[in-house]
């Protein structure tokens, strides 16, 4: 009778955490049982308690965008981790996990080698997804500036899609940008992004998902600086849009190039 007794303690006191133990209803007139028993709740006690586990922390997903018009192609390493190797002009990269770190050490050197074009820390977020920027600085002949851009990571709603734009043209100036739906002509359209600077940002900008041609002026003009073949968007889209001069042609004047944040790929 005395070890069922003492076996039922034992299970009420290895519930788990959080659960309130109920004392036991029986009394017993034995102190040898009794002292029994509360030494059986004091192993199982110690079996049950709480164990603190460590929590896992998410990495972060980076990019590289290069829009420098003065830089050689360039080897990127984020946190000691390459991301982007031999990566020129107008170029996005695809994503690459390295840890979240408020401080992290970005290196960015020419792909011949040599000393680094920049060396500096910016803020990757766990679970978040960023970009490294890289542009030129105006106010410097060989000077560089790097940005850490924060990404959408959610797909756009079913029936939209959502782009965002990036004007790193000084030729070419301030852009109105258009997506013009399939079967209406430019003068029908109205631009969805007006007056983008030079270094200017526009975006998450949601529109109705549907097949567009992109179509990038100088602002207030019609005359198209670029012209996209058509877009097919199915809805759910996130899109960044990289607008650059181009450096060895006039025809046309701009680059363009689109890369996928989130949502269905192109």
């Amino acid at each position: 009778m005395s070890e069922r007794f003492v076996a039922l303690a034992t299970m009420r006191a290895m519930r788990p955490c959080g659960i309130r133990r109920m004392g036991m209803s029986r009394q017993f007139t034995s102190p040898r049982l009794a002292a029994a028993i509360l030494v059986s709740l004091a192993a199982a006690i110690g079996l049950s308690s709480c164990v603190n586990v460590a929590t896992y922390t998410q990495p972060s997903l980076v990019r590289f965008i290069d829009a420098s018009n003065i830089a050689p192609a360039v080897n990127v390493v984020v946190e000691g981790q390459p991301i982007a190797a031999n990566v020129g002009q107008g170029a996005i990269t695809s994503y690459a996990t390295v840890p979240g770190n408020t401080a992290a050490l970005i290196q960015i050197t020419a792909a011949t080698g040599g000393a680094a074009l920049v060396t500096t820390n910016g803020t990757l977020l766990p679970g978040h997804q960023h970009s490294v920027f890289l542009t030129d600085n105006g106010a410097a002949p060989n000077g560089y500036e790097v940005t850490i851009l924060e990404d959408q990571q959610i797909a756009a709603a079913s029936n939209q899609a959502a782009f965002r734009f990036l004007n790193q043209a000084p030729k070419t100036g301030a852009v109105d940008i258009y997506m013009v739906p399939q079967g209406v002509t430019l003068a029908n359209a109205i631009p969805l992004v007006t007056g983008l600077a030079v270094g200017g940002t526009a975006g998450y900008i949601s529109f109705p998902a549907q097949t567009v041609t992109m179509v990038v002026t100088p602002t207030g003009l019609t005359t198209p600086q670029f012209t996209s073949t058509p877009i097919t968007l199915v809805g759910g889209e996130v899109r960044t849009v990289l607008i650059m001069d181009t450096q060895l042609t006039s025809n046309p004047p701009v680059m363009v190039t689109i890369a996928d944040d989130a949502g269905p790929a192109n």
